[in-house]
Protein backbone atom coordinates (compact mmCIF):
# COMPACT_ATOMS: atom_id res chain seq x y z
CA UNK A 1 0.00 0.00 0.00
CA UNK A 2 2.73 2.55 1.08
CA UNK A 3 4.59 1.86 -2.16
CA UNK A 4 1.36 2.35 -4.49
CA UNK A 5 1.09 5.69 -2.42
CA UNK A 6 4.62 6.49 -3.16
CA UNK A 7 4.32 5.64 -7.05
CA UNK A 8 1.36 7.84 -7.01
CA UNK A 9 2.94 11.09 -5.28
CA UNK A 10 6.09 10.28 -7.88
CA UNK A 11 3.61 9.80 -10.76
CA UNK A 12 1.75 13.27 -9.64
CA UNK A 13 4.85 15.56 -9.12
CA UNK A 14 6.15 14.18 -12.28
CA UNK A 15 2.93 15.19 -13.99
CA UNK A 16 3.21 18.81 -12.30
CA UNK A 17 6.31 18.95 -13.97
CA UNK A 18 5.10 18.69 -16.54
CA UNK A 19 2.30 21.10 -16.72
CA UNK A 20 5.00 23.68 -15.85
CA UNK A 21 7.03 22.96 -18.72
CA UNK A 22 4.18 23.08 -20.56
CA UNK A 23 2.81 26.56 -19.26
CA UNK A 24 6.13 28.14 -20.23
CA UNK A 25 5.96 26.21 -24.02
CA UNK A 26 2.22 27.84 -24.06
CA UNK A 27 3.88 31.72 -23.55
CA UNK A 28 6.85 30.84 -25.65
CA UNK A 29 4.48 29.19 -28.71
CA UNK A 30 1.99 32.63 -28.02
CA UNK A 31 4.97 34.90 -28.49
CA UNK A 32 6.85 33.20 -31.33
CA UNK A 33 3.65 33.41 -33.55
CA UNK A 34 2.87 37.16 -32.46
CA UNK A 35 6.18 37.68 -34.60
CA UNK A 36 5.87 34.90 -37.25
CA UNK A 37 2.23 36.73 -38.29
CA UNK A 38 4.27 39.93 -37.46
CA UNK A 39 6.94 39.32 -40.05
CA UNK A 40 4.98 37.09 -42.62
CA UNK A 41 2.19 40.73 -42.79
CA UNK A 42 5.67 42.90 -42.84
CA UNK A 43 7.61 40.68 -45.92
CA UNK A 44 4.73 40.61 -47.55
CA UNK A 45 3.26 44.48 -47.62
CA UNK A 46 7.10 45.37 -48.02
CA UNK A 47 7.68 43.26 -51.47
CA UNK A 48 4.11 42.46 -52.28
CA UNK A 49 4.99 39.02 -53.05
CA UNK A 50 4.11 35.69 -51.96
CA UNK A 51 7.12 33.87 -53.00
CA UNK A 52 8.88 36.17 -50.42
CA UNK A 53 6.99 36.10 -47.95
CA UNK A 54 7.62 31.99 -48.54
CA UNK A 55 11.11 32.23 -48.52
CA UNK A 56 11.45 33.91 -44.97
CA UNK A 57 8.65 30.78 -44.05
CA UNK A 58 11.48 28.21 -45.29
CA UNK A 59 14.33 29.56 -43.77
CA UNK A 60 13.10 29.66 -40.88
CA UNK A 61 12.09 26.18 -41.00
CA UNK A 62 14.23 24.29 -43.07
CA UNK A 63 17.87 24.87 -40.87
CA UNK A 64 15.73 23.42 -37.90
CA UNK A 65 14.49 20.70 -40.06
CA UNK A 66 18.12 19.82 -41.29
CA UNK A 67 19.28 19.81 -37.91
CA UNK A 68 17.03 17.71 -35.97
CA UNK A 69 18.84 14.27 -36.60
CA UNK A 70 22.12 16.19 -34.58
CA UNK A 71 19.57 17.75 -32.10
CA UNK A 72 18.16 14.27 -31.71
CA UNK A 73 21.47 12.51 -30.49
CA UNK A 74 22.24 15.55 -28.86
CA UNK A 75 18.89 15.25 -26.63
CA UNK A 76 19.84 11.45 -26.15
CA UNK A 77 23.42 11.70 -25.12
CA UNK A 78 23.07 14.97 -22.83
CA UNK A 79 20.83 16.95 -20.12
CA UNK A 80 17.33 16.91 -22.79
CA UNK A 81 16.38 20.36 -20.15
CA UNK A 82 19.50 21.78 -21.05
CA UNK A 83 19.41 21.65 -24.69
CA UNK A 84 16.06 23.40 -24.23
CA UNK A 85 17.49 25.92 -21.83
CA UNK A 86 20.20 26.76 -24.29
CA UNK A 87 17.61 26.40 -27.63
CA UNK A 88 15.28 28.75 -26.18
CA UNK A 89 17.81 31.55 -24.94
CA UNK A 90 19.91 31.36 -27.73
CA UNK A 91 17.05 31.62 -30.53
CA UNK A 92 16.27 34.84 -29.24
CA UNK A 93 19.39 36.31 -30.53
CA UNK A 94 18.44 36.07 -34.49
CA UNK A 95 14.95 37.98 -33.09
CA UNK A 96 17.46 40.56 -31.71
CA UNK A 97 18.88 41.34 -34.28
CA UNK A 98 15.97 41.43 -36.87
CA UNK A 99 14.95 43.99 -33.95
CA UNK A 100 18.12 46.24 -34.16
CA UNK A 101 17.70 46.50 -37.91
CA UNK A 102 14.00 47.65 -37.66
CA UNK A 103 14.85 50.53 -35.40
CA UNK A 104 17.85 51.70 -36.70
CA UNK A 105 15.54 51.86 -40.22
CA UNK A 106 13.70 49.42 -42.23
CA UNK A 107 14.89 46.00 -42.07
CA UNK A 108 15.77 44.96 -45.67
CA UNK A 109 14.60 41.26 -46.69
CA UNK A 110 17.86 39.61 -46.31
CA UNK A 111 18.58 41.37 -42.71
CA UNK A 112 15.00 39.59 -41.86
CA UNK A 113 16.29 35.93 -43.93
CA UNK A 114 19.55 35.49 -42.05
CA UNK A 115 17.84 37.06 -38.38
CA UNK A 116 15.39 33.96 -39.06
CA UNK A 117 17.80 31.49 -40.43
CA UNK A 118 19.69 32.38 -36.85
CA UNK A 119 16.49 31.69 -34.89
CA UNK A 120 15.77 28.44 -36.60
CA UNK A 121 19.44 26.92 -35.89
CA UNK A 122 19.08 27.39 -32.04
CA UNK A 123 15.52 26.39 -31.87
CA UNK A 124 16.21 23.20 -33.72
CA UNK A 125 18.14 21.96 -30.23
CA UNK A 126 14.66 22.63 -28.57
CA UNK A 127 12.00 20.13 -30.42
CA UNK A 128 13.68 16.66 -30.03
CA UNK A 129 14.74 17.32 -26.54
CA UNK A 130 11.25 18.59 -25.64
CA UNK A 131 9.29 15.59 -26.98
CA UNK A 132 11.78 13.15 -25.54
CA UNK A 133 11.49 15.25 -21.77
CA UNK A 134 7.47 14.69 -22.28
CA UNK A 135 8.73 10.59 -22.50
CA UNK A 136 10.72 11.04 -19.23
CA UNK A 137 8.10 12.78 -17.27
CA UNK A 138 5.15 10.77 -18.26
CA UNK A 139 3.40 7.15 -18.05
CA UNK A 140 2.32 5.85 -21.18
CA UNK A 141 -1.15 5.89 -20.15
CA UNK A 142 -0.70 10.12 -20.13
CA UNK A 143 0.92 9.91 -23.71
CA UNK A 144 -2.22 10.72 -25.21
CA UNK A 145 -3.65 13.08 -22.78
CA UNK A 146 -0.43 15.11 -22.65
CA UNK A 147 -0.15 14.97 -26.41
CA UNK A 148 -3.96 17.13 -25.80
CA UNK A 149 -2.29 19.52 -24.00
CA UNK A 150 0.92 19.58 -25.84
CA UNK A 151 -1.51 20.62 -28.83
CA UNK A 152 -3.00 22.90 -27.30
CA UNK A 153 -0.25 25.06 -26.73
CA UNK A 154 0.97 25.11 -30.24
CA UNK A 155 -2.65 26.24 -31.26
CA UNK A 156 -1.99 29.16 -29.03
CA UNK A 157 -0.08 30.52 -31.83
CA UNK A 158 -2.80 30.40 -33.92
CA UNK A 159 -5.55 31.22 -31.59
CA UNK A 160 -4.27 34.17 -29.75
CA UNK A 161 -1.34 35.33 -31.73
CA UNK A 162 -2.68 36.66 -34.60
CA UNK A 163 -5.86 38.22 -33.25
CA UNK A 164 -3.16 40.13 -30.95
CA UNK A 165 -0.72 40.63 -33.39
CA UNK A 166 -3.78 42.34 -35.91
CA UNK A 167 -4.52 44.96 -33.12
CA UNK A 168 -0.74 45.80 -31.97
CA UNK A 169 0.85 46.07 -35.79
CA UNK A 170 -2.41 48.13 -36.39
CA UNK A 171 -1.43 50.75 -33.34
CA UNK A 172 2.34 50.34 -32.49
CA UNK A 173 3.69 48.37 -35.49
CA UNK A 174 5.95 44.97 -35.87
CA UNK A 175 9.08 46.41 -33.28
CA UNK A 176 6.56 45.93 -30.19
CA UNK A 177 5.87 41.99 -31.58
CA UNK A 178 9.16 40.78 -31.67
CA UNK A 179 10.18 42.72 -28.37
CA UNK A 180 7.36 40.32 -26.59
CA UNK A 181 8.11 37.93 -28.07
CA UNK A 182 12.04 38.03 -27.00
CA UNK A 183 10.81 38.46 -23.90
CA UNK A 184 8.69 35.20 -23.32
CA UNK A 185 11.79 33.02 -23.76
CA UNK A 186 12.86 34.63 -20.14
CA UNK A 187 9.70 32.63 -19.43
CA UNK A 188 10.11 29.57 -20.60
CA UNK A 189 14.17 29.23 -20.03
CA UNK A 190 13.00 30.18 -16.07
CA UNK A 191 10.36 27.55 -16.56
CA UNK A 192 12.76 24.62 -17.67
CA UNK A 193 14.97 25.24 -14.98
CA UNK A 194 12.19 24.57 -12.21
CA UNK A 195 11.47 21.52 -13.80
CA UNK A 196 15.32 20.55 -14.39
CA UNK A 197 15.73 19.95 -10.61
CA UNK A 198 15.53 16.60 -9.13
CA UNK A 199 15.29 15.13 -12.85
CA UNK A 200 18.63 13.24 -13.61
CA UNK A 201 20.96 14.51 -16.19
CA UNK A 202 21.93 12.71 -18.84
CA UNK A 203 25.47 11.56 -19.18
CA UNK A 204 27.30 12.26 -22.57
CA UNK A 205 27.56 8.40 -24.00
CA UNK A 206 31.61 9.25 -24.54
CA UNK A 207 31.84 5.21 -26.13
CA UNK A 208 29.44 5.74 -28.70
CA UNK A 209 30.20 8.19 -31.55
CA UNK A 210 27.47 10.76 -33.23
CA UNK A 211 27.62 8.27 -36.29
CA UNK A 212 26.64 5.30 -33.80
CA UNK A 213 23.99 7.38 -32.17
CA UNK A 214 22.98 8.36 -35.49
CA UNK A 215 22.30 4.45 -36.69
CA UNK A 216 20.91 3.49 -33.57
CA UNK A 217 18.13 6.09 -33.99
CA UNK A 218 18.06 4.96 -37.62
CA UNK A 219 17.40 1.71 -36.89
CA UNK A 220 14.64 2.33 -34.20
CA UNK A 221 12.74 4.44 -36.98
CA UNK A 222 13.18 1.46 -39.99
CA UNK A 223 12.80 -1.38 -38.06
CA UNK A 224 9.11 -1.25 -38.51
CA UNK A 225 7.44 -1.02 -41.80
CA UNK A 226 4.46 0.53 -40.57
CA UNK A 227 6.03 2.86 -38.55
CA UNK A 228 8.19 4.16 -41.23
CA UNK A 229 5.48 4.23 -43.84
CA UNK A 230 3.16 6.09 -41.59
CA UNK A 231 6.30 8.81 -41.35
CA UNK A 232 6.39 8.61 -45.06
CA UNK A 233 2.59 9.50 -45.49
CA UNK A 234 3.40 12.08 -42.95
CA UNK A 235 5.20 13.94 -45.47
CA UNK A 236 2.67 13.91 -47.87
CA UNK A 237 0.11 15.19 -45.27
CA UNK A 238 2.79 18.31 -44.50
CA UNK A 239 3.41 18.94 -48.15
CA UNK A 240 -0.67 19.32 -48.60
CA UNK A 241 -0.70 21.55 -45.62
CA UNK A 242 2.29 23.88 -46.36
CA UNK A 243 0.02 25.34 -48.98
CA UNK A 244 -2.73 26.58 -46.53
CA UNK A 245 0.44 27.75 -44.21
CA UNK A 246 1.86 29.52 -46.85
CA UNK A 247 -1.11 31.12 -49.00
CA UNK A 248 -3.93 31.62 -47.01
CA UNK A 249 -2.57 34.80 -45.68
CA UNK A 250 -1.94 36.41 -49.18
CA UNK A 251 -5.39 34.86 -50.07
CA UNK A 252 -7.01 36.57 -47.41
CA UNK A 253 -5.16 40.09 -47.48
CA UNK A 254 -6.40 40.19 -51.62
CA UNK A 255 -9.66 41.51 -50.44
CA UNK A 256 -9.16 42.54 -46.79
CA UNK A 257 -7.04 44.02 -43.96
CA UNK A 258 -4.14 42.75 -41.40
CA UNK A 259 -6.98 43.19 -38.60
CA UNK A 260 -9.22 41.21 -40.43
CA UNK A 261 -6.77 38.43 -41.32
CA UNK A 262 -5.79 38.31 -37.22
CA UNK A 263 -9.01 37.81 -36.59
CA UNK A 264 -9.95 35.25 -38.88
CA UNK A 265 -6.45 33.55 -38.36
CA UNK A 266 -7.80 33.01 -34.35
CA UNK A 267 -11.29 32.37 -34.85
CA UNK A 268 -10.48 29.53 -37.17
CA UNK A 269 -7.72 27.87 -34.49
CA UNK A 270 -10.71 28.00 -32.10
CA UNK A 271 -11.34 24.56 -34.08
CA UNK A 272 -7.74 23.16 -32.67
CA UNK A 273 -8.27 24.52 -29.34
CA UNK A 274 -11.89 22.69 -28.94
CA UNK A 275 -10.78 19.27 -29.85
CA UNK A 276 -7.43 19.41 -27.82
CA UNK A 277 -9.86 20.17 -25.12
CA UNK A 278 -11.58 17.04 -26.05
CA UNK A 279 -8.47 14.81 -26.09
CA UNK A 280 -7.37 16.19 -23.41
CA UNK A 281 -10.13 14.52 -21.49
CA UNK A 282 -11.20 11.82 -23.35
CA UNK A 283 -7.54 10.12 -24.60
CA UNK A 284 -7.63 8.34 -27.97
CA UNK A 285 -6.28 4.83 -26.81
CA UNK A 286 -8.49 2.73 -29.70
CA UNK A 287 -9.14 2.96 -33.02
CA UNK A 288 -5.76 5.26 -33.83
CA UNK A 289 -5.85 4.35 -37.50
CA UNK A 290 -8.99 4.74 -37.94
CA UNK A 291 -10.13 8.17 -36.30
CA UNK A 292 -6.57 9.19 -38.41
CA UNK A 293 -8.07 8.16 -41.64
CA UNK A 294 -10.97 10.26 -41.19
CA UNK A 295 -9.71 13.14 -39.25
CA UNK A 296 -7.40 13.41 -42.24
CA UNK A 297 -10.37 13.31 -44.79
CA UNK A 298 -12.04 15.66 -43.44
CA UNK A 299 -9.29 18.08 -43.08
CA UNK A 300 -8.93 17.65 -46.54
CA UNK A 301 -12.20 18.86 -47.66
CA UNK A 302 -12.65 21.50 -45.37
CA UNK A 303 -9.32 22.53 -46.84
CA UNK A 304 -10.36 22.94 -50.07
CA UNK A 305 -13.83 24.57 -49.32
CA UNK A 306 -11.98 27.05 -46.94
CA UNK A 307 -10.61 28.56 -50.56
CA UNK A 308 -13.65 27.95 -52.40
CA UNK A 309 -15.10 31.42 -52.22
CA UNK A 310 -14.08 34.88 -51.44
CA UNK A 311 -16.34 34.93 -48.39
CA UNK A 312 -15.08 35.72 -44.68
CA UNK A 313 -17.74 33.42 -43.39
CA UNK A 314 -16.99 30.19 -45.70
CA UNK A 315 -13.50 30.89 -45.08
CA UNK A 316 -14.60 30.67 -40.81
CA UNK A 317 -16.12 28.19 -40.94
CA UNK A 318 -14.32 25.61 -42.92
CA UNK A 319 -11.47 27.02 -41.31
CA UNK A 320 -12.98 26.39 -37.78
CA UNK A 321 -13.75 22.58 -39.44
CA UNK A 322 -10.06 22.12 -40.50
CA UNK A 323 -8.38 23.30 -37.52
CA UNK A 324 -10.79 21.51 -35.51
CA UNK A 325 -9.61 18.15 -36.94
CA UNK A 326 -6.10 18.24 -37.08
CA UNK A 327 -5.42 17.62 -33.26
CA UNK A 328 -7.02 13.62 -33.69
CA UNK A 329 -5.02 13.15 -36.61
CA UNK A 330 -1.77 14.51 -34.54
CA UNK A 331 -2.41 12.97 -31.49
CA UNK A 332 -3.27 9.39 -33.33
CA UNK A 333 -0.07 10.05 -35.51
CA UNK A 334 2.03 10.79 -32.06
CA UNK A 335 1.10 7.85 -29.92
CA UNK A 336 1.31 5.34 -32.64
CA UNK A 337 5.06 6.54 -32.82
CA UNK A 338 5.87 6.71 -29.55
CA UNK A 339 4.88 3.56 -27.77
CA UNK A 340 7.21 1.59 -30.46
CA UNK A 341 10.01 3.64 -30.39
CA UNK A 342 12.10 2.50 -27.01
CA UNK A 343 12.16 5.47 -24.98
CA UNK A 344 16.23 5.73 -24.69
CA UNK A 345 15.88 6.45 -28.37
CA UNK A 346 13.54 8.93 -28.52
CA UNK A 347 15.37 12.02 -28.77
CA UNK A 348 17.41 10.58 -32.02
CA UNK A 349 14.15 9.09 -33.31
CA UNK A 350 12.18 12.08 -32.90
CA UNK A 351 14.39 14.19 -34.58
CA UNK A 352 14.97 11.65 -38.09
CA UNK A 353 10.95 12.03 -37.99
CA UNK A 354 11.14 15.22 -38.06
CA UNK A 355 13.41 15.49 -41.17
CA UNK A 356 11.29 12.35 -42.74
CA UNK A 357 8.06 13.69 -41.99
CA UNK A 358 8.40 17.59 -42.30
CA UNK A 359 10.59 17.42 -45.32
CA UNK A 360 6.95 17.52 -47.29
CA UNK A 361 7.15 21.41 -45.54
CA UNK A 362 9.96 22.19 -47.50
CA UNK A 363 8.77 21.34 -51.16
CA UNK A 364 5.76 23.38 -50.38
CA UNK A 365 7.06 26.04 -49.12
CA UNK A 366 9.57 26.19 -51.77
CA UNK A 367 6.97 25.63 -54.19
CA UNK A 368 3.83 27.50 -53.19
CA UNK A 369 4.93 30.89 -53.54
CA UNK A 370 6.46 31.01 -57.03
CA UNK A 371 3.73 28.36 -58.35
CA UNK A 372 0.98 31.36 -57.20
CA UNK A 373 2.74 34.39 -58.35
CA UNK A 374 3.63 33.47 -61.97
CA UNK A 375 1.86 30.34 -62.95
CA UNK A 376 -1.65 30.24 -60.55
CA UNK A 377 -2.50 33.73 -60.41
CA UNK A 378 -2.22 34.72 -63.98
CA UNK A 379 -3.94 32.16 -65.33
CA UNK A 380 -7.17 33.07 -62.67
CA UNK A 381 -6.60 37.36 -63.73
CA UNK A 382 -8.99 38.61 -65.46
CA UNK A 383 -8.55 37.59 -69.36
CA UNK A 384 -6.40 34.87 -68.10
CA UNK A 385 -6.48 31.28 -69.70
CA UNK A 386 -8.78 29.40 -66.80
CA UNK A 387 -10.46 32.74 -65.66
CA UNK A 388 -13.93 31.80 -68.01
CA UNK A 389 -13.68 28.25 -66.75
CA UNK A 390 -12.20 27.20 -63.58
CA UNK A 391 -12.48 31.03 -62.38
CA UNK A 392 -16.50 30.11 -62.64
CA UNK A 393 -15.97 27.74 -59.26
CA UNK A 394 -12.91 29.85 -57.54
CA UNK A 395 -13.46 33.64 -58.70
CA UNK A 396 -11.14 36.00 -60.83
CA UNK A 397 -8.37 38.50 -59.35
CA UNK A 398 -5.54 38.54 -57.06
CA UNK A 399 -5.21 35.92 -54.60
CA UNK A 400 -7.74 33.20 -56.33
CA UNK A 401 -4.22 31.53 -57.53
CA UNK A 402 -3.15 31.12 -54.11
CA UNK A 403 -6.51 29.76 -53.39
CA UNK A 404 -6.61 27.54 -56.18
CA UNK A 405 -3.54 25.99 -54.88
CA UNK A 406 -5.07 25.24 -51.71
CA UNK A 407 -8.34 23.85 -52.95
CA UNK A 408 -6.32 21.03 -54.95
CA UNK A 409 -3.91 20.66 -52.26
CA UNK A 410 -6.65 19.81 -49.98
CA UNK A 411 -7.99 17.32 -52.13
CA UNK A 412 -4.72 15.82 -52.31
CA UNK A 413 -4.71 15.53 -48.99
CA UNK A 414 -8.15 13.45 -48.54
CA UNK A 415 -6.35 11.07 -50.69
CA UNK A 416 -3.38 10.98 -48.79
CA UNK A 417 -6.07 9.62 -45.93
CA UNK A 418 -6.89 6.82 -47.51
CA UNK A 419 -3.61 5.38 -48.52
CA UNK A 420 -2.79 5.37 -44.61
CA UNK A 421 -6.04 3.19 -43.84
CA UNK A 422 -5.40 1.16 -46.85
CA UNK A 423 -1.45 0.38 -45.45
CA UNK A 424 -1.74 -3.08 -43.21
CA UNK A 425 1.52 -2.23 -41.92
CA UNK A 426 0.08 1.40 -40.56
CA UNK A 427 -2.98 -0.90 -38.94
CA UNK A 428 -0.57 -3.53 -37.82
CA UNK A 429 0.76 -0.83 -35.31
CA UNK A 430 -2.53 -0.88 -32.90
CA UNK A 431 -2.28 -4.50 -32.34
CA UNK A 432 -0.58 -4.39 -29.15
CA UNK A 433 1.72 -1.65 -30.50
CA UNK A 434 4.17 -4.62 -31.41
CA UNK A 435 6.67 -3.84 -28.68
CA UNK A 436 7.78 -7.57 -28.66
CA UNK A 437 8.69 -7.51 -31.85
CA UNK A 438 11.08 -4.86 -31.80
Amino acid sequence: MKQDMKHDVKKNTLFAKFLLLWSGELISAIGSGLSSFGLGVYVFQLTGSASAMTLVMLLGFLPSLLLAPLAGILADRYDRRLMMILGDSLSATGLVFILVCMLLGEAKLWQICVGVTVSAVFSSLLEPAYKATVTDLLSEDEYSKASGLVQIAGSSKFLISPVLAGVLMQHAGIELLLILDICTFLITVTATIVVRRGLASKRSESSTSFLASFKEGWRAVTQRRGVMTLILLTSLICFCMGFIQTLSTPMILAFSDTGTLGAVESMVACGMLVSSVVIGVVPLNKKLVLILTLSLFVSGVCMALFALKENLLTIGVFGFLFFASLPFANTCLEVLVRKNIDNALQGRAWGLIGVISQMGYVVSYALAGPLSDHVFTPLLLPGGALSSTVGRLVGTGEGRGAALLILLAGVLLSLVSLLIYASRDVRGLEKGYALEDR
